[in-house]
């Protein structure tokens, strides 16, 4: 939605998808290499060996066990059926985003396993039939080509005032965030003879031009042009017609910057302006603009700054610091939204006047700015509820408008581009299925184009908000889903989810398969919004970063004694949910507080932070939790590293490990290691891990309900048997 191009790690590279780091193959070799030199201190290394013989061999003995036993569960069945029919329901909303005025959307159902790219008019869009032209059949690709590709989405350029369309199309082997990308012709639906092809990496390209690419990447493929944290230290040029090996570099980053990305700022009037980012740290940054002989200027921006669009000529940007800028009247605080005259910027490399454009209270936070046509919409959460503001200029002062919406549910922007008038907003609750509204952002009428039928019963259903007192005083807010009629005995089975990290937001979203697979069968759910999380803007996230991370284990700890103390559950019907750095948590629960849950989901986790910076993209994160070769950081982690403090004596409730093999961003050496400590000491565990995946760890539909299932016949055996 943004019209500034680049890849930003978002959950760090947790979430991010344009990274470049060694493949899962590539992984293998490496640590092989480690094996000897380090063997002696981790007996487990060898689990670390993506694909090797005796590590495959290992997850395939735990993954036999582990299904036979939740699978041969009588219920098993019916939670895998009702999980299927869910994901691969045809009345599930299909969105989309808007280009050359067709409506653009991602399907996969049982017949499209890897799915379609399909378009339809806006007009047929709204109706309840809409008539679909299929672009890309990904099944079909895959069968032609001998291949396991997984959709990874499309980087699409329409030059101003042409109909021609050209898409990079990333492709993945089995779900991987390493993609090849390939140049597609949109009008005609196919692939570009000779047209921009790249080799498999976890990369990142911006379009300058229709015969122009910005782009990071692995160049050589042999890592030497890597980050110590493995993502791209170099952006060149790439020109149309010549081979990828002579493109101009233009930028370079050093070994112990985390990234550089290519980046392109979009103007209002078509122009495009190209650039460079690079992540100094996971949370820092520095912003370059290349002038038309390529030469590189850096940008007058503070360190925790994003640049978010560009709107009435104005260049916004938020701050996650507080920030004076040099010279000026003004002081800013972090979470603040900004602006100052882009052009004026261009004119003299000078930072114009900054203003204030937007500062959230204390119970709000700045999600994110995008325009729409003529208008700006901002996304901020009130109190952990998503809400969306229309921003508007005028004699060089800004104001906000809220967007009324019905209900008071959650709202999401979903779609919205300055070539489109029309803006898609999500709308939905714990208890309210999905509605995709079109915003008309010239005559700004709402109306709904589809919604999602209910897909389990809500009725006597009630959501409830409370806050916990956690350890320093702070109260942490939490959202419980449970019967109106729930009985304070505290035996009411119960699901506790959270993250905690990397400034990620969570706020309540209508889950069809919690909702059938666990509420339906009389389960409460709660959502935790403990701090590490970007709630309440930045200052809630840093609360939380590398030696002060304690606070937001006993944030999570002070949720689930308050469930406890109101009789809402007991220990022995409580069960915790997390995945990648919530897989973190979880295994950091298991350690300090097992007396206080039964039920523990683990999935794509950190558990060895001690080594997490040597294994895949684990290196950029040392910003979020520490760096275990800095002697002042690492007796934190010695202190929570998970696989480091297991207790072969202690009494641990049975825990659930989830990972994939082909995760190339949290190594899946974390979750076998972990597990191999529970087989040794003779402890019960239940461990699968999906040979594809990615991150997620379900590459299709079938897999993804199939998880699903797992995880719910495992917690409905533990906390109601």
């Amino acid at each position: 939605m943004r019209h500034f191009s680049a890849s930003i790690f978002g959950l760090a590279c947790l979430l991010g998808t344009a990274c470049s780091q060694p493949s899962a193959e590539e992984a293998s070799d490496l640590t092989t290499q480690e094996t000897a030199q380090t063997s002696t201190e981790d007996p487990h290394i060898w689990l670390e060996e993506v694909e090797g013989e005796q590590a495959l061999a290992w997850v395939r003995e735990q993954n036999s066990g582990s299904l036979a036993a939740l699978t041969g569960d009588t219920r098993y069945a019916g939670l895998e059926a009702a999980a299927l029919d869910i994901v691969n329901s045809t009345d599930r909303i299909a969105y989309g985003t808007i280009r050359n005025g067709q409506v653009y959307n991602f399907w996969q159902d049982e017949d499209n396993v890897r799915g379609l790219w399909r378009r339809t008019s806006l007009a047929s869009y709204g109706t309840q039939a809409p008539d679909w032209e299929t672009v890309i059949d990904f099944d079909a690709l895959s069968a032609s080509e001998g291949a396991n590709w997984v959709f990874k989405g499309s980087n699409c350029y329409t030059p101003e005032g042409s109909s021609q369309t050209r898409c990079l199309i990333s492709l993945s082997d089995g779900g991987k965030d390493a993609v090849i990308q390939r140049e597609f012709d949109l009008g005609s639906k196919t692939w570009v003879e000779d047209g921009f092809v790249t080799p498999e990496a976890k990369q990142n390209a911006s379009w300058l031009d229709m015969d122009t690419l910005l782009i990071g990447t692995d160049w050589g493929g042999d890592g030497s042009t890597l980050t110590e944290s493995g993502y791209a230290s170099i952006v060149k040029r790439w020109t149309r017609g010549t081979p990828l090996e002579s493109a101009t570099t233009l930028a370079k980053a050093s070994p112990t910057d985390v990234w550089l990305a290519p980046m392109v700022i979009e103007l209002e009037d078509g122009g495009r302006i190209g650039g460079a980012l690079r992540g100094d740290t996971f949370f820092t940054r520095t912003y370059f603009l290349f002038d038309a002989d390529g030469q590189a200027t850096e940008m007058p921006l503070p360190p925790r700054a994003s640049i978010e669009d560009v709107y009435k000529g104005q260049l916004l940007v938020s701050l996650q610091q507080d920030w004076a800028p040099e010279g000026q009247a003004a002081a800013f605080e972090s979470g603040d939204l900004i602006s100052f005259d882009l052009a004026a910027y261009l004119e003299t490399s000078t930072l114009p006047t900054a203003q204030l454009v937007f500062r959230p209270n204390a119970r709000q936070s700045f999600e994110g700015v995008s325009t729409s046509g003529a208008t700006a919409l901002i996304s901020i959460n009130d109190n952990v509820v998503g809400k969306l503001l229309k921003l508007s200029r005028s004699d060089e002062d800004w104001t906000t408008e809220a967007i009324e919406l019905p209900g008071q549910g959650q709202t999401r922007l979903v779609f919205a581009d300055r070539k489109a008038d029309t803006a898609f907003i999500n709308y939905e609750g714990f208890l309210t299925p999905d509605t995709l509204l079109a915003y008309d952002t010239v005559s700004g009428a709402l109306s709904a184009l589809k919604s999602a039928p209910e897909k389990f019963d809500a009725s006597g259903l009630v959501v409830e908000q409370f806050e916990a007192r956690s350890t320093d005083g702070t109260q942490v807010p939490y959202f419980v889903v449970r019967h109106k009629d729930t009985p304070y005995t505290g035996e009411t089975p119960t699901l506790l989810y959270a993250y905690g990290g990397f400034q990620i937001s969570l706020a309540p979203s209508y889950s069809a398969i919690t909702g059938k697979l666990w509420l339906e069968n009389g389960g409460a759910y709660v959502l935790a919004n403990i701090r590490g999380g970007g709630e309440f803007g930045p200052d809630w996230h840093q609360a939380g970063l590398k030696g002060n991370r304690q606070r937001i284990y006993d944030d999570f700890i002070a949720v689930g004694e308050d469930l406890i103390e109101k009789k809402i559950t007991s220990p022995e019907r409580l069960g915790i949910m997390g995945g990648s750095n919530g897989g973190l948590l979880m295994g950091v629960m298991l350690n300090q507080r097992p007396d206080l849950w039964n039920a523990v989901v683990v999935q794509v986790p950190l558990l060895d932070m001690l080594r997490y910076h040597k294994l895949l993209a684990g290196a950029s994160w040392v910003d979020e939790y520490g760096d275990p070769d800095n002697p002042d950081e690492r007796p934190f982690l010695e202190q929570i590293s998970p696989y480091h403090n297991f207790d072969a004596e202690a009494d641990y409730p049975t825990p659930f490990f989830l990972t994939s093999t082909k995760d190339d961003r949290v190594h899946p050496g974390h979750a076998r290691k972990m597990a191999r400590l529970f087989e040794e000491a003779g402890k019960p565990f239940y461990y699968y891990e999906n040979i594809d995946g990615g991150h997620s760890a379900a590459a299709n539909q079938t897999e993804r309900a199939r998880r699903s299932a797992l995880e719910f016949m495992y917690l409905t055996r533990a906390l109601n048997p």
